[in-house]
């Protein structure tokens, strides 16, 4: 009875907060909350919030991966420009340019091999080709397919030749466009692997001294500085970066900003990891548009959960050397069958307190965590935010609705903002994941104009272009309120 009134206590002091003062909303912002109010209440109407939403400016989106949310259509559009096709058995890209002229000699109904625009003239080739490189049509046929983290997850190795190499400005400037398109002011996108290499005496150093903190502190200060002396692996991150420089070169405009992430890849052995966070922290602590550090990779994989306290002292050793750089980590992705009980239990906790995160991705086995009260706790007090990706959850490992730990964020004061994740592979927008927590949620208007704004708070720009997207941000609400409030005028009342 004591542990349950001591855990209360806690959670009741997590909501206690100072009364603050705000000023008086305007006509056009009290108008937009009454028209707002109205779309929520009772049952969602969801088509006038899609238009409502599609409408209001979102500030940023700060969980969002590149490859992932280029559209399988661009990528079968960008097959053609490197020269590659599809296996029309596979739906698997061919890069062998040998491969490809020799397919193209054959006979019309011997080739096997088909171009972008061969893909566009063959109806059934290209719906079963958007429903392998997307989860296009998952929902509503009755074919044998894979669960839906397989369907998702595979994606990736789809459409990753033409993702990877060659067509990286093109795919920015389409994700810069829709944003512009929706009213998004600004993308914080996980771009790229950092560069590693593999050394399999440090797998061993690794995998033998977690639990040993000064050995491996020992072992990650020595190869660090072996990498700094290895003029390959310093050639290797400067082309890395100058590379990052020219393909993002023209992107930001007084319309539209982006930032950059790298990722490390939390599949691979602990020497890929670690040098992939070493380059990842050295390009970050440059400045420049390298904003940031991400892990990426299915967390609920056998090396992700094997390895996962290894990854989080990695994080901790790096950030003690680059106390500056920002990291935004993928950390408890992780849903009630996943794994073993016991492996729901600790993910945010460690992300948190081990590895130092500034903000948090996912976070969905909050309520599995055994500290949560003090996690919640933690990231209010020290303002860490939780990045919630409300259709990549529910299609990724079926949380959703009131089983989604938003409540909880939401409910003890955990800052959060709303974001996408990969909107071209589950084909969604960021309007579309304001709808979704309108509808489901039904925060007031304040919330969702303060949820737009945290979007632009908690992102890792500089306090400069921070100021400057808030000011966009309050014109552009200013245009957007005065639009509502003239529609609500319009309407014609039943």
């Amino acid at each position: 009875m004591m542990q349950k009134t001591l855990v209360s206590s806690l959670l009741i002091a997590l909501c206690a907060t100072a009364a603050a003062r705000t000023p008086a909303a305007g006509p056009n912002e009290a108008a937009t909350a009454r028209h707002y109010a109205a779309l929520v209440a009772g049952t969602p109407k969801t088509a006038e919030l899609t238009l409502f939403f599609t409408q209001m400016p979102k500030g940023g989106d700060l969980h969002h991966h590149y490859s992932g949310a280029v559209y399988a259509e661009s990528y079968v559009d960008f097959l053609d420009k490197r020269g590659f096709c599809v296996d029309k058995k596979t739906y698997a890209i061919v890069t062998d340019k040998a491969a490809v002229e020799a397919d193209r000699d054959k006979p019309a109904a011997a080739r096997n091999c088909l171009t972008g625009a061969e893909v566009y003239a063959d109806d059934g080739v290209y719906r079963e080709l958007l429903q392998r490189w997307s989860t296009k049509d998952f929902h509503n046929h009755g074919a044998i397919q894979p669960p839906p983290d397989r369907a998702f997850f595979s994606t990736f190795s789809y459409f990753g030749p033409v993702a990877d190499t060659g067509n990286f400005h093109d795919g920015l400037v389409e994700i810069k466009e829709r944003a512009i398109r929706e009213n998004v002011a600004y993308i914080e996108t996980m771009y790229k692997l950092a560069p590693f290499v593999a050394d399999a005496g440090f797998d061993t150093d690794a995998w033998k001294n977690v639990d040993d903190d000064a050995a491996l502190n020992a072992r990650m200060r020595a190869w660090m500085t072996a990498l700094d002396r290895d003029p390959k692996f310093v050639a290797t991150l400067s082309d890395f970066v100058a590379g990052i420089d020219k393909e993002t070169a023209g992107i930001d405009d007084e319309r539209f900003t982006m930032r950059y992430q790298l990722y490390v890849l939390r599949l691979l052995n602990p020497s890929q990891v670690f040098s992939s966070m070493v380059s990842a922290f050295k390009a970050a602590a440059r400045g420049g548009r390298i904003v940031g550090v991400n892990i990426v990779g299915q967390e609920s994989r056998m090396v992700p959960m094997r390895d996962y306290t290894l990854h989080m002292k990695m994080f901790r050793f790096l950030k003690s050397v680059y106390p500056d750089v920002k990291v935004a980590m993928h950390a408890g992705e992780l849903a009630l069958g996943d794994v073993r009980p016991e492996d729901l239990q600790y993910h945010i906790d460690q992300a948190l307190n081990v590895a130092g995160a500034n903000r948090i991705g996912h976070g969905i086995d909050l309520a599995h965590e055994t500290n949560a009260p003090a996690i919640m706790k933690a990231m209010r007090a020290k303002d860490i935010p939780v990045e919630i990706n409300l259709t990549s959850n529910g299609f990724i490992s079926g949380i959703e609705g009131d089983n989604h730990p938003i409540t909880l964020y939401r409910k003890y004061g955990v800052p959060y903002v709303i974001s996408t994740d990969d909107a071209g592979v589950t084909r969604h927008t960021l309007s579309n994941e304001y709808v979704l927590f309108a509808s489901r949620y039904k925060p007031n208007y304040a919330d969702i104009k303060k949820t737009a704004y945290d979007s632009i708070r908690y992102s890792f720009l500089d306090k400069d272009a921070k100021a400057r997207l808030v000011r966009q941000l309050d014109g552009r609400f200013a245009r957007f309120e005065a639009d509502i409030a003239a529609l609500e005028r319009t309407a014609v009342k039943h």
